[in-house]
């Protein structure tokens, strides 16, 4: 679906660029939502093409089953315990310095390291496999 890779979508941004592009989750959102369908909507249980917003913003719902889409959802974001824009800037940063630490990330969002090792090697493997915002059921099983 995304031919976009990881490395490629950051590479534009210098950190003051990025810190303003993607300050909340909502600016996130609309960047998943834009890569995501760029090709068209299609649904994951039907195959029907159209579609209406759904129930959280970005989000898509089926107009023939009903079955709601959040952006995020089917991409290396999804089921991510974090803020949204908290996991954008690990994403940014192991794209832009990828030997940067579990350790300082933790520091510089306030979060517990385990949890940032845990997306950062989750970043790490798409890198490495030149993938993009959409994955595959196997990193879909990462938690």
């Amino acid at each position: 679906m995304s031919d976009i890779g990881l490395k490629e979508l950051f590479a534009q941004l210098d950190s003051s660029k990025f810190s303003v592009s993607f300050k909340d989750d909502l600016r996130c959102l609309e960047l998943l939502s834009r890569e995501k369908w760029k090709n068209g909507y299609e649904c994951r249980k039907c195959g029907n093409t159209n579609y209406c917003q759904g129930k959280t913003p970005y989000s898509r719902r089926c107009t023939r089953c009903k079955h709601d889409e959040s952006a995020s959802a089917h991409t290396i974001f999804h089921r991510c315990k974090i803020p949204l824009h908290d996991a954008f800037r690990i994403a940014y940063e192991v794209c832009c310095s990828p030997d940067i630490s579990s350790y300082e990330l933790s520091r510089m969002l306030d979060t517990r390291q385990m949890t940032c090792w845990k997306f950062k090697k989750k970043i790490s493997e798409c890198v490495e496999k030149k993938s993009g915002l959409v994955v595959t059921e196997k990193f879909e099983n990462l938690k």
